[in-house]
């Protein structure tokens, strides 16, 4: 399976911060933001992953991350030239999926909950149709909302409706089979010029093929892109941390758990990060590991 994390946008809703760098790059407390949506990929066992991000921002990304040899993994780097809606990402990346599934997460959201690993790996498993996941939300108008039968099956998704039929959003992580590509291909730009992601949704739905997984209570999901959100995040990110002593999205460590590397690979990624607490968390982890 591929993954694709969808990095551009102009991110102007945390302008003037995003001004001079991709809002995908600020920090959520101690990590790039990207880190999350990284990890998130890896712990569904996906090691070759593109990158798609703004022109501007290509060569930041490319600094910061590399190719990914370093924690055995690919990245892979594409660009969308003027934002179009997340189901652009599909046509940009129409040569790099190939004949395989394809697993998309907005750059801006964060995933955090006991057994999401396992979840991902079995979601990945799947070669039929697509799998989105359901969250219980306050204010639904401002999401993907997916309505659910009396036995749990969804019957219908709407992009930011005024009256939700649920509570339910569709958040920003999406697994797909190797149709998604010509089913893109497929879509008329909405009322606001884009390719919308619910619109592709709703075609799986429209043939039976479309799964969503609840994540319940005990799941966090952090959508990234206001201010106040932003900071929400590094708030919960940070208690987590110092309450459990271990960390959210370190990439480095999750590509070890993972097997993609080595615990004396490892030990030389921390020497990066000698000068802080992150590189002595890392020579800590290898012994637990």
């Amino acid at each position: 399976m591929k993954g694709i994390i969808l990095a551009a946008g102009a991110g102007s809703r945390l302008y003037p911060a995003s001004l001079p760098i991709s809002k995908i790059l600020l920090p959520v407390y101690d990590k790039p933001m990207i880190y999350y949506p990284i990890t998130t990929l890896l712990l569904a066992g996906i090691k070759d992953i593109l990158i798609i991000t703004s022109p501007n921002d290509l060569e930041n990304f490319k600094r910061v991350l590399g190719d990914g040899s370093e924690i055995g993994v690919k990245f892979s780097y594409a660009v969308q030239e003027v934002p179009r809606g997340i189901a652009e990402s599909f046509l940009i990346a129409e040569d790099f999926i190939q004949n395989e599934p394809v697993a998309l997460i907005l750059g801006d959201n964060i995933f955090h909950g006991f057994g999401f690993s396992s979840m991902l790996q079995e979601v990945g498993k799947r070669t039929f149709g697509a799998t989105v996941f359901g969250y219980l939300v306050q204010d639904p108008q401002r999401f993907g909302v997916v309505e659910f039968d009396k036995n749990n099956k969804a019957v219908s998704i709407e992009e930011k409706p005024q009256n939700p039929k649920s509570n339910y959003a569709v958040t920003g992580l999406y697994f797909y089979d190797n149709n998604v590509v010509e089913y893109a291909k497929t879509l008329k730009p909405s009322a606001r010029g884009e390719l919308e992601i619910t619109d592709l949704n709703k075609i799986y739905l429209e043939k039976n093929k479309l799964n969503v997984e609840i994540l319940g209570r005990g799941f966090a999901w952090l959508d990234t892109g206001t201010f106040e959100s932003l900071l929400q995040a590094a708030n919960f990110v940070q208690s987590m941390e110092i309450n459990t002593g271990m960390k959210i999205a370190s990439i480095e460590e999750v590509a070890c758990r993972m097997g993609y590397i080595s615990k004396e690979k490892l030990i030389e990624l921390s020497k990066k990060y000698k000068q802080n607490g992150y590189g002595t968390y890392l020579e800590k982890v290898v012994q637990i590991i």
